[in-house]
Order: structure tokens, then C-alpha cells, then sequence
């Protein structure tokens, strides 16, 4: 039996959506004893039980943290990791957290008894992870990384101590044998869209090409990289961002640009209706274990343009469901849009 713990809650953005689908495939296997979350399935009180963390929010705001994204991450998960070891009691045999919130559970599981401990992650090996940040931030000089020392410290603990490691891709399986973590702690998880990405009836015949990204505007996810090669384009064209900023940096950035370029929108919420008129979702980012929004896109019947270093890259057939470009190359994403335009 499997005690499961993610702070995101179930079902809710990529992460939930991640959580969710492990919490189903161990309750159809019938392993599921238990699960920890912020929010859980509606009717499931019986076997997930909710972590509230009132204090977290104040905690943010008062301090610092609310501006140093880095040790505003490690803080909130190592406050819910806390939490969520505070209250396992009972051992099952299996015990599987998330990456960066799970190193305390670990230590309580075993001294509870728990037979093996697995982590899922949603990236690449961490160390991969920071000097493909390292790389966007020094190309761009905006922003800040959402990881910072204290969480490639404890990420690494949770890889040495795990006694299973979940990826999402072959791309991220790779990064980490290539920094030597043995493959057999390694186990693959398929991830999935939804049901509801299917392909529309129709799509406009307006004439006008329309690109869309969906995920977090952020340097790290390529959205610069878009927004200048989106910008090289002429004539009749659109790109839709789907998400919210999460710095002023990248504010005023794209406050800027969408001034000098009405073609360019910011538009949260649900990506759906945006893929069902969409010429081609480009998604830039500089590293993602797998991306769940491409692979939506996809489902949806939307051609893709991924960078090298998508985990969902693997989803790709170069030339007939999309294109694969280099990392943080402006002029090599131009190319596939203009491609793209005029072979409509």
C-alpha cells in the first residue's frame, strides 16, 4: 500500500493535474492507503486528508520572502513537508513525495518503518536544471530563478535517500544517469492530457496566424525567446500568452512590447478555447521535464515547435506534427513560425 503526498492540490494546474493522475492509477491498483494535499478530491475525505497552512500567506507578506522567489519556493515546501511528516504515523509500504518537499517525510517514513521511499519530479536533474537557468537569465538579465541553493541542496538528499525516482520523460531520465544517479532507481511515468483536449470541429478561416503559449510567463519558459521571434513575423498574425507573470521585470517587459505591438496579448485562464482556434502552440521554455502544454496542444490537433530540452519532445514527429528547435535561439523558432505561416 502507498502513502502519496504533493503540495499542489489535486487536480489543479500541471502539478495537480500530475498528482492527480498518480492518485488514480494507485487507487485503480489498489495500493492507495492515503494521500496529503493542499486541496483533495471532491467525496475523498476518507483517504486524502487536507494540509491547510493558514500562516504560510502572512508569512510571505510580512517578510522578505515575498520578493525572493527562490526561498519563497523552499520555505512554503519545506513548511508543507514539515507538516505532511508531522502526521504520518501508521507506516504503509511505500511512501512517494514530490521533489523539494519531501526530504523531512523521508526521514519520518523510515524511522516509521516504511519499506521504500520514491519521489516523483517534474524536472530534470536539478543541477541541469540551474545551468539551463543560469543560461536564460544571462541571455535575457531579467528576473530571478525560482531555484536557489537551498533547494538543489535538499533535492539532492531526497535523490540519495529515495529509493525510486519517477520522470516523466526519456529527455529527463538521461540528465539523470548523466549525473550518475543509478538506473535502477529509476521508474517512468506517462503522463497524459486530459480527455478534454480533443480536436475542434472547425477552426477560423479568417486568414490571420495565430501562435499561443500557455504556462508561466517567465525567462526560464522561453517567453522572451517567442515574444522577439513572434515579433520578426508580418502581416496578418497573433500570439495569445496564456498565464500570469510572476515578476515586474517580466511585467514591464511585456507591457512594452504588447505597446509597440497589439498583435501580442496576455490572456490567463483556460488554454482550451485558445488551441481550438490556434495555427501552432509554441512553447520556448529553456527546461521542462515534460510540459504538459505542448502535449495538450497536440491532442488537441495544434502543430508544436518545443525546444531541445522538452521532455514531451519525444511526442514530436519533425516536420509532421511540429518542429523541435534549439534552446533560447530567437532566429531558429522565427524560421518555424514563418514556415508554419505560410505553409498554412
Amino acid at each position: 500500500m502507498t502513502t502519496l503526498s504533493c503540495r499542489a492540490p489535486y487536480g489543479k494546474g500541471g502539478l495537480g493535474q500530475h498528482f492527480a493522475q498518480i492518485v488514480e492509477e494507485e487507487r485503480e491498483a489498489g495500493r492507495l492507503a492515503r494521500y496529503f494535499s493542499i486541496g483533495v478530491k471532491p467525496g475523498d475525505e476518507a483517504l486524502g486528508s487536507v494540509v491547510a497552512m493558514p500562516y504560510a500567506r502572512p508569512l510571505i507578506r510580512a517578510t522578505p520572502l515575498r520578493v525572493l522567489r527562490g526561498w519563497k519556493n523552499y520555505v512554503i515546501g519545506d513548511l508543507f513537508d514539515r507538516a505532511v511528516a508531522a502526521r504520518l504515523d501508521a507506516p504503509t509500504e511505500t511512501f512517494v513525495g514530490f521533489i523539494g518537499k519531501s526530504l523531512r517525510s523521508f526521514r519520518r517514513a523510515r524511522a516509521l518503518g516504511f519499506e521504500r521511499l520514491g519521489v516523483h519530479v517534474g524536472n530534470s536533474h536539478v543541477e541541469k536544471v540551474r545551468r539551463l537557468h543560469d543560461r536564460a537569465f544571462r541571455q535575457w538579465g531579467m528576473e530571478r530563478s525560482w531555484l536557489n541553493g537551498a533547494q538543489i541542496r535538499k533535492a539532492l538528499l531526497e535523490y540519495e535517500m529515495a529509493d525510486m525516482i519517477f520522470v516523466n520523460s526519456a529527455y529527463t531520465w538521461a540528465s539523470f544517469e548523466e549525473a550518475g544517479v543509478p538506473a535502477e532507481k529509476l521508474r517512468r511515468f506517462r503522463l497524459k492530457p486530459l480527455p478534454r483536449y480533443q480536436p475542434p470541429p472547425s477552426r477560423p478561416t479568417d486568414g490571420v496566424f495565430r501562435v499561443v503559449y500557455a504556462g508561466s510567463l517567465t525567462v526560464p519558459k522561453g517567453v522572451p525567446v517567442l515574444v522577439e521571434a513572434f515579433g520578426r513575423l508580418e502581416g496578418a498574425a497573433e500570439l495569445t500568452l496564456v498565464g500570469h507573470w510572476t515578476s515586474r521585470a517580466m511585467r514591464r517587459y511585456l507591457e512594452g512590447r504588447m505597446a509597440r505591438d497589439p498583435r501580442i496579448r496576455v490572456a490567463p485562464g483556460d488554454p482550451l478555447p485558445h488551441y481550438r482556434r490556434a495555427d501552432v502552440c509554441a512553447h520556448p521554455t529553456y527546461e521542462d521535464g515534460f510540459a504538459y502544454a505542448p502535449a495538450e496542444a497536440l491532442a488537441c490537433g495544434v502543430p508544436v515547435i518545443v525546444t531541445e530540452d522538452t521532455g514531451m519532445k519525444e511526442l514530436v514527429r519533425e516536420g509532421e506534427n511540429g518542429f523541435i528547435v534549439p534552446t533560447g535561439d530567437v532566429d531558429a523558432l522565427f524560421e518555424r513560425l514563418r514556415h508554419l505561416m505560410h505553409a498554412r
